[in-house]
């Protein structure tokens, strides 16, 4: 009995090892059912808005709709790793300058901090945090309080300091057991 009890146990424990840790981190800015009128009446569906981030210096925001929170889920991730960019931050990984942009009717301010850690509130907090960024303080000047807006208006003014993300390259690549630097690679020698 006691037995049967340490298997199950014992395949409880390694089953969370199988999982795969997802390649970036997120958190939904919100969801919303948005509803359409039709003929025969009304058709909902969701609209989900989320940032996605590998804590490193790399951020996307995406949008996803569908008719299932599920799905409308995993559009907006995908979405956000298609609208992925990366960040040039300074060795403390905090902004080089102050930034602020205007979406729409929303307006934010970010400004560097040296040691007073993130100070910033509602969206702007999700999508710093997830960059990975440290000691910055931030602000929404608009009274606008649409989460959208204002998450476009953050990537707005991260764009002047960011570039298109892509997957960092290594120098050697192993094929059929053989160690060949990436750039005889890239000049098609070695086929």
């Amino acid at each position: 009995m006691e037995k049967d009890k340490e298997k199950k146990n014992n395949n409880r424990r390694n089953s969370s090892f199988g999982r795969v840790k997802p390649e970036f981190d997120q958190k939904i800015l919100n969801i919303r059912r948005v509803t359409r009128v039709v003929a025969g009446g009304r058709r909902f569906s969701f609209s989900v808005a989320l940032v996605a981030g590998d804590k490193k210096g790399s951020v996307g925001l995406g949008l996803g709709k569908a008719g299932d929170t599920a799905l409308a889920i995993n559009k907006a991730v995908r979405n956000a790793k298609k609208n992925m960019v990366r960040l040039k931050l300074t060795k403390t990984m905090s902004i080089p300058h102050e930034l602020s942009a205007k979406f729409s009717s929303s307006k934010v301010l970010l400004i560097p901090n040296k040691g007073r850690g993130l100070v910033a509130g509602s969206v702007i907090r999700d999508i710093v945090k997830l960059s990975g960024m440290k000691d910055v303080t931030a602000k929404i000047w608009s009274k606008s309080k649409n989460k959208l807006n204002n998450a476009k208006a953050v990537m707005e003014a991260l764009s002047m300091i960011s570039s298109k993300y892509a997957k960092p390259i290594p120098e050697n690549v192993i094929i059929a057991n053989k160690e060949v630097p990436v750039t005889s690679i890239e000049k098609g020698e070695n086929k």
